[in-house]
């Protein structure tokens, strides 16, 4: 046999140490270039976002007990008042001159009744001492017009006391509370109805401490399941810039609040205000802190996301499922890999027999599924259980992803990393100590 010329064979050892050396060195394997982000420690939050109105924690609403118009007013806005304190004045001069009148109905009544109640007494001894002299009738009329008598009297003195406490008392508007008055909706010379009537209205609303206010916020119902009593809050006011507060969740109204199909919940936090800087109404962005980690490895969102576009799926596939491997058992590992085995050779001999039928599945949507050792069903079928434990209670889902970086050779290499919660923007990574200050690849440049 002929031997191949020298120069052949210094072209194919060439071809043959090209393919073997990386594309490119540095931080661009095959001419990509790539923006990296470093895995750092730090302290991570899950929240909640909502929006809320702060308010008192209670207020009273005053009204009216008597219908009159208004002599003086005693408070304005934002005065301290405490109880019994007079807020205003009614003119009396009306009741006072009915206070006249209802007097001298009182005399008049107790003067025919204490004429009647003689007349009566005597009647009476005279059937006593002779029965011939009176009738039973005679008796029993003059009694119960004595009893009505007595009814009438009881009546004038009656509305005698009612106009004296309407004078005395309901004229004089007083505080209930030990606060401050938020509200005041009347003037001197204003005409007020009592409480009783439809067209009554509040006068005064007193707020009973404003050192200690109340978020109502409005939370959706895919969060509420989230927020438990006791839980931390902290919100922002657009008013006050720079400044964040923080409150505890007190309690959640369950009546649930629709609005544009949208259905969402009130969800009460106590906050202190000390320094009196939360006004009534005011509007706040609020965070319920659902989940604190300190002092753990986090990474961008975007560098768990990210996966290579200049290399092959199947060369992809083949560096994740290397990568996965470090996370397992020596037996798990080598059952992993005869899986992996019997499934392409499974998948390759499927192929050569019924390439057409797998092209018209494909067209029509269909789907592969691939069987692990040990499970059931397929990958579907594993993240289905992946919540379940013992006696079936759920258990957290264990989520793996990857994180692409370049290693001392310029080569693209893979890490699987387990994940905790995340901030949005940031997630934690779980499994991996030394992967502090690593720099991973977060997107690739165009």
């Amino acid at each position: 046999m002929k031997r191949p010329p020298i120069w052949l064979k210094t072209v194919i050892a060439c071809m043959v140490i090209a393919l073997s050396m990386p594309a490119c060195s540095g931080n661009k394997p095959g001419g990509t270039s790539y923006e990296f982000t470093d895995v750092r420690r730090g302290t991570l939050e899950r929240t909640v976002s909502a929006s809320g109105t702060i308010n008192p924690i209670s207020t009273i609403r005053v009204l009216p007990q008597m219908s009159g118009k208004v002599e003086r007013v005693f408070v304005d806005f934002n005065d301290q008042v405490s109880r019994g304190d007079i807020l205003a004045e009614l003119n009396t001069e009306v009741l006072r001159l009915r206070r006249e009148q209802q007097r001298a109905t009182v005399q008049k009544a107790r003067s025919s009744y204490t004429l009647h109640e003689f007349n009566y007494q005597n009647l009476r001894t005279l059937a006593e001492s002779n029965p011939y002299f009176t009738t039973e009738n005679e008796l029993r009329s003059s009694r119960t017009t004595l009893d009505n008598l007595r009814a009438d009297l009881s009546v004038a003195e009656s509305n005698l006391r009612v106009i004296e406490t309407e004078i005395n008392e309901y004229a004089y508007i007083r505080s209930p509370i030990d606060g401050i008055v938020l509200d005041r909706r009347i003037n001197v010379g204003d005409t007020v109805v009592d409480s009783s009537s439809n067209n009554s209205s509040n006068i005064f609303t007193l707020a009973e401490n404003l050192r200690e206010m109340q978020i109502e916020a409005t939370v959706g119902e895919l969060d509420i399941a989230s927020i438990q009593e006791g839980q931390a809050v902290r919100f922002t006011l657009e008013s006050l810039p720079g400044r964040t507060f923080t409150g505890e969740v007190e309690s959640k109204r369950l009546i649930p609040v629709v609005s544009n199909n949208v259905v969402s919940y009130t969800v009460i936090v106590k906050v202190e205000n000390l320094d009196g800087s939360l006004l009534p109404g005011m509007t706040c962005a609020v965070d319920f802190i659902i989940e604190r980690s300190e002092n753990v490895l986090m990474v961008s969102n975007a560098a768990l996301r990210y996966r290579p576009t200049s290399l092959a799926e199947e060369r992809i596939d083949d560096m994740i499922f290397t990568a996965s491997l470090q996370n397992m058992s020596e037996e798990r590992q080598q059952a992993a890999i005869e899986a992996r085995e019997r499934t392409r050779a499974e998948q390759a001999q499927s192929q050569g027999q019924n390439s057409n039928t797998g092209l018209q599945n494909l067209m029509m949507g269909g789907a592969q599924t691939f069987r692990i050792p040990g499970q059931g069903g397929g990958r579907q079928g594993q993240a289905g259980r992946q919540g379940s434990g013992q006696n079936g209670r759920e258990s957290p889902a264990v989520v793996m992803r990857n994180l692409w970086y370049i290693n001392g050779d310029g080569r693209l290499e893979v890490v699987q990393v387990r994940i905790g919660i995340s901030s949005g923007s940031l997630t934690e990574v779980i499994g991996v100590d030394d992967l502090e200050g690593q720099q991973v690849i977060l997107r690739e440049r165009i």
